[in-house]
């Protein structure tokens, strides 16, 4: 094991760590080695590690007498805002968690069941996070170090959930996404899971499309697309035995003054109105279209499309909406004669079924990035490209 655990947790080793969780690590590194005994890079290894768990992970940030895993570990890892999402999905007595890593869903995990397993290749990583629980004072985890379904080929306990969390780095084809291509593959061995629980929870790449997952997987109960800040950061498949045949769409996005989550079904397809444009704009989260329920959602909350394929919404009054919402100031053909009115202006720009990309609008008609001013060019449902103008509602 390369890292001595006991030399990293001495006092003042552990007071420079903290003393240093916001210095530039570059410079650091050029600087003397205050603790001979210890080599350098693992002391500037845990500060970088510390650092990126600042946003992403506040209570290992905080925590003194941590151990951490290299970077890599902590960007693999769940934040901590949708580890315990994932964990409230979720409850029962046993878990097994496959592809335990630095064991932040194992710890959230851990609120809901009696006993939860962690697996981890790395007898380091595992070294690690067994000591960060005991600091955390989590007894109800055990620890298993090797290839998890060689652990699972030789044990007789049935689990009440399986975790996994697949690897998306492949040693023949790189970084990968598509399940089949994830070690473990669990399309090879769902029927092997299965045979160990009823119930398996799959984390997957947010890049992963949900038709391509449904095609890969069985017995698919739920998807639940979860989002920060309008950004998607995990899919999350729950199989079950017991599961129908038209899964449920959870969409979920996390925003600074709350959280915004609609549920459709994979298999409704609700017709939607289309209309020009009215009085306000309607754009979905990030969530909603990572689902692909483009009709869906204007269906639900009775608003009109622009176009089949520009999903974009309007109506003449205002509703509440998951999304950004917009009051209509004007609405201009995109013709050569009105984009000239807007040569050196500043707005925010957005594309919808339009060709040219933000890029190539900005820098064809000398348009700043900034103001008050929100820009969508877009097609219309006579297939006209239209830009619309307008005030964001807060």
């Amino acid at each position: 094991m390369s890292v001595n655990f006991d030399l990293l947790l001495q006092k003042e080793v552990q007071d420079f760590i903290a003393g240093h969780a916001h210095s530039d690590c570059s410079a650091l590194a050029l600087q003397k080695n205050p603790f001979p005994a210890i080599p350098w890079l693992e002391i500037i290894q845990q500060i970088q590690s510390k650092q990126k768990c600042a946003g992403k992970l506040p209570k290992w940030f905080s925590t003194p007498r941590l151990i951490y895993p290299v970077k890599l570990s902590v960007e693999q890892s769940s934040s901590e805002q949708t580890a315990a999402y994932k964990s409230s999905l979720i409850q029962g007595e046993t878990l097994l968690d496959l592809t335990g890593g630095m064991g932040v869903d194992a710890f959230y995990f851990a609120q809901q069941f009696s006993q939860v397993t962690h697996c981890e290749l790395s007898a380091e990583l595992s070294a690690s996070v067994q000591h960060n629980f005991e600091v955390f004072d989590i007894k109800n985890v055990d620890f298993v170090v090797g290839n998890s379904l060689d652990y699972l080929q030789q044990s007789t306990q049935q689990f009440d959930w399986i975790y996994v969390d697949p690897s998306r780095r492949n040693e023949a084809k790189g970084k990968v996404f598509l399940l089949e291509d994830c070690l473990p593959n669990v399309p090879e061995n769902l029927d092997f899971l299965f045979a160990h629980s009823p119930n398996i929870l799959l984390k997957t790449a947010p890049i992963l499309d949900i038709s391509s997952g449904l095609k890969s997987l069985q017995f698919v109960d739920q998807v639940h697309i979860v989002a920060v800040d309008n950004e998607v950061k995990e899919l999350l498949w729950i199989l079950r035995k017991s599961a129908g045949s038209s899964p449920t769409i959870c969409t979920l996005n996390f925003t600074k003054t709350g959280r915004e989550q609609v549920d459709f079904n994979w298999e409704d397809h609700n017709a939607c109105l289309f209309s020009m444009p009215l009085a306000y704009l309607y754009e979905a989260n990030s969530a909603i279209m990572k689902s692909g329920e483009f009709t869906a959602v204007g269906a639900r909350f009775g608003l009109a499309k622009l176009h089949e394929h520009s999903h974009l919404y309007t109506l003449d009054h205002l509703v509440p909406f998951p999304g950004r919402r917009f009051k209509i100031e004007s609405c201009v053909p995109y013709s050569k004669s009105e984009m000239q009115k807007f040569a050196h202006s500043k707005a925010n720009i957005t594309t919808r079924n339009f060709p040219d990309s933000v890029e190539e609008i900005r820098k064809k008609w000398k348009i700043k990035d900034g103001g008050s001013t929100y820009c969508f060019f877009t097609t219309d449902l006579n297939n006209q490209k239209i830009v619309i103008l307008c005030s964001k509602i807060n």
